[in-house]
């Protein structure tokens, strides 16, 4: 079993249907997989062999969909680059993965103009500028039909981050199989017809979904531009019934005015992933959008493996607190919290280090053998998250390792921080990391995004860490601005970028007291 035949099929099953949209745009499964089977074409006449990898940097447009359907038509493996990223990722990414070829949108050509010379494996650089339409129609629609098998690889997906280097995760075409069909056990069934909005890009955790609605029969809707206002009008023109968005944007859309009071009965699942989210966010988005809410917790390393819906969510279970958790453990795989250092299991209710398995992981980092031993014991992934479980199952992310402060010998987690800080009504969005402190080694510090005309002082939010939290997790100071918060690549608050201004001159990101 693999992609490329999986998704032949449902263009020939689904021929008619509308497979992708974008702005005002329609194409079917019929002629969307036809182009699909001219970028195959295409890139084979590159030299290009069944397995070679082609990397590929753009935005969410029509176009895109040619490489989506391309590369799996012609058995390449593709590598997703993100538009977010450095010239010198971009390099990274496609040397160590050995790309032999790359497309690229035009708007986004730039960044990687005389990589040809500098990354040895690659060989061409496929500018998609004012004569692709014509350059594609010069091949032909006939399937290649290579030979592939469910152990090839099917893509390279890179962790994230905005600086250092990333590390490359193979899935084959059985694993990403696996791990769609995970992903959407928990859902309401895909109908022909049903609209997936990409409001994030499906080089990233949207991009799971892509496959899944595929090959169901439903449409992939893409947004090339985030916007909440223009995403919000098109989830209710187009009857959007799936999508998946990191918080910052379903913290976007459920405050966007134009939102409530809408007609959303056709949105069946709107999911939470990426990172933690907020209650405050949690609550208004139901509140706008209804019993539809979804979180679920994975990783590029291992996914999905946790999930709940609104009903649990918003449950009331002696014993647990839902919306503090990441959901329980789906059916098919397996989670355990194991000391950081010994690797051992620790008892129901302590915290350590989130290890998976499950049918979604990584076999180990592309061509990375120390990192891989890093990150992988015993056939188990260990996530480089903190988190525990509960006696009913339920699991509390509680922040990554590296993201821990240590203030006079307490841990102290930035999540537990931004969520309290987030629970004030005029804060937008928080982050907590940790600042080098003569007394204490190191101390929370906080910056939070208000609405522009909120009145609200550091002072009010510190006292409100104090009485929810403690003296000893308070942040010694919060910055209060009006401007969004710095983000990586996939949506996530970048507290690093935050944090490293702090820690200019020193040697290590840690203190002692």
């Amino acid at each position: 079993m693999n992609v490329r035949t999986l998704m032949r099929r449902s263009a020939s099953f689904y021929a008619a249907e509308p497979a992708v949209i974008c702005g005002d745009t329609r194409w079917t499964f019929g002629h969307t997989w036809e182009r699909g089977l001219r970028m195959a074409n295409a890139l084979l006449s590159l030299g290009l062999s069944p397995g070679d990898r082609v990397g590929v940097l753009e935005d969410n447009t029509l176009e895109s969909v040619d490489m989506f359907c391309g590369a799996a038509a012609a058995n390449l493996v593709r590598v997703p680059l993100y538009p977010r990223n450095s010239r010198e990722a971009h390099r990274h990414m496609l040397d160590h993965t050995g790309c032999r070829a790359v497309v690229v949108s035009d708007n986004h050509a730039a960044s990687l103009a005389g990589l040809v010379g500098e990354v040895e494996s690659l060989e061409h650089i496929v500018v998609r500028d004012s004569g692709y339409e014509d350059w594609l129609l010069t091949f032909p629609a006939a399937d290649p039909d290579p030979v592939v098998a469910s152990d090839d690889w099917f893509i390279i997906r890179h962790t994230g981050g905005t600086t250092g280097r990333s590390k490359g995760v193979g899935y084959t075409h059985k694993m990403w199989l696996d791990a769609g069909r995970d992903w959407f056990y928990p859902f309401p069934p895909v109908e022909v017809g049903d609209v997936c909005q990409h409001a994030g890009p499906i080089s990233h955790g949207s991009g799971y979904y892509f496959v899944p609605m595929w090959l169901s029969g439903g449409t992939n809707l893409l947004v090339p531009t985030f916007d909440a206002a223009e995403v919000v009008e098109t989830m209710e023109r187009e009857r959007v019934a799936f999508g998946f968005l990191v918080p910052t944007m379903i913290n976007a859309i459920a405050r966007e005015p134009s939102a409530a009071g809408r007609d959303w009965s056709y949105l069946k699942v709107l999911q939470s992933g990426g990172a933690p989210i907020s209650d405050d966010t949690a609550i208004v988005a139901r509140q706008v959008f209804g019993d539809v809410l979804y979180q679920m917790y994975g990783q590029t390393e291992a996914l999905p493996i946790s999930v709940m819906n609104t009903a649990d969510w918003f449950s009331d279970i002696d014993g647990s607190t839902p919306m503090r958790s990441a959901g329980r453990p789906l059916p098919f795989g397996e989670l355990a919290i194991v000391d950081p250092e010994s690797g051992d299991e620790v008892p129901i209710g302590d915290q350590g280090e989130i290890a998976i398995r499950c049918d979604g992981q990584m076999v180990g980092f592309w061509n990375d053998p120390e990192a891989t031993a890093t990150r992988m014991r015993d056939g188990w992934v260990l996530s480089g998250d903190i988190g525990r479980l509960d006696h009913n199952g339920y699991l509390y992310v509680l922040d990554r390792k590296d993201d821990m402060i240590i203030s006079g010998g307490y841990n102290i987690w930035p999540a537990e921080i931004e969520n309290v800080l987030t629970s004030h009504p005029a804060v937008v969005e928080a982050a907590a990391f940790g600042v080098p402190d003569d007394r204490w080694g190191e101390t929370p510090r906080a910056v939070v995004s208000v609405v522009g005309d909120a009145l609200v002082s550091a002072d009010e939010l510190i006292a409100l860490c104090v009485e929810q939290l403690g003296s000893y997790k308070k942040p010694s100071a919060v910055e209060i601005t009006t401007e969004p918060l710095p983000k990586s690549p996939v949506g996530k608050l970048a507290r690093k970028e935050l944090r490293e201004p702090f820690w200019a001159g020193r040697d290590r990101r840690v203190a002692g007291n």
